[in-house]
């Protein structure tokens, strides 16, 4: 079972062809992406966070659509998104939790989602959680050897150690790669399918994976 929480990052980033294919699907609301759902005649199981995104209108719409508020105060011990993984875990226990909303805009806010799978009380969960934009997929592995598979439209890979990884290798990707290690945190950026289907393999750390494409402006 999935679950999808929206938050409030830059609108222009969320793919709403995603978010209405996912219609029938649980969500949760985080902040203004309670509103961004409703918007899009969505009513999350659940509407989280300080709600300083949200003006009075919204927020009045919110409690009057939505039947589980969850209001915090500004200051406080977790970020919205956190509040919103926090709460799908909690309450569903879900197969894969997907993140919409959550990358661009401010870059402190960009690298804590994107470092939060790496939490302790995420820990658990950290192959489970994904992030979605319109240029980007992020999904999250511990070592093992694994297959990607092409997804139409983003052709490019990239592999992003977030600890200090031991043999990768990118057994049939366009830029092939063996047994490399690193200390810090690093990112082959740029790779691509070659294929529909590809391989990756490590032996310690944590390793992001991108799948991203360019998107055309007019």
């Amino acid at each position: 079972m999935r679950v999808n929480i929206m938050v409030g990052g830059p609108k222009e980033l969320i793919p709403l062809e995603v978010v209405r294919a996912r219609k029938n699907e649980k969500w949760l609301g985080v902040d203004i992406g309670a509103t961004r759902l409703l918007k899009e005649g969505i009513v999350p199981v659940a509407a989280i966070g300080d709600f300083d995104s949200t003006n009075d209108q919204q927020f009045k719409r919110v409690k009057k659509l939505i039947n589980s508020i969850q209001l915090f105060p500004p200051v406080k011990d977790y970020t919205d998104t956190q509040l919103g993984v926090k709460n799908a875990i909690e309450l569903y226990h879900p197969d894969k939790i997907s993140i919409f909303g959550a990358t661009g805009g401010r870059l402190d806010q960009y690298l804590s989602n994107l470092f939060l799978p790496l939490e302790e009380e995420f820990r658990d969960y950290l192959e489970n959680i994904q992030f979605i934009d319109k240029q980007n997929i992020v999904d999250y592995y511990l070592p093992g050897k694994y297959e990607l598979s092409a997804q139409l439209g983003f052709k490019y890979l990239a592999f992003v150690n977030l600890t200090p990884v031991v043999g990768l290798t990118l057994v049939d990707e366009k830029y092939p790669l063996n047994n490399w290690n690193s200390t810090i945190p690093f990112c082959w950026s740029s790779n691509e399918f070659n294929g529909e289907r590809n391989h990756f393999s490590f032996k310690s750390g944590v390793i992001a994976v991108i799948k991203s494409r360019d998107l055309v402006t007019n």
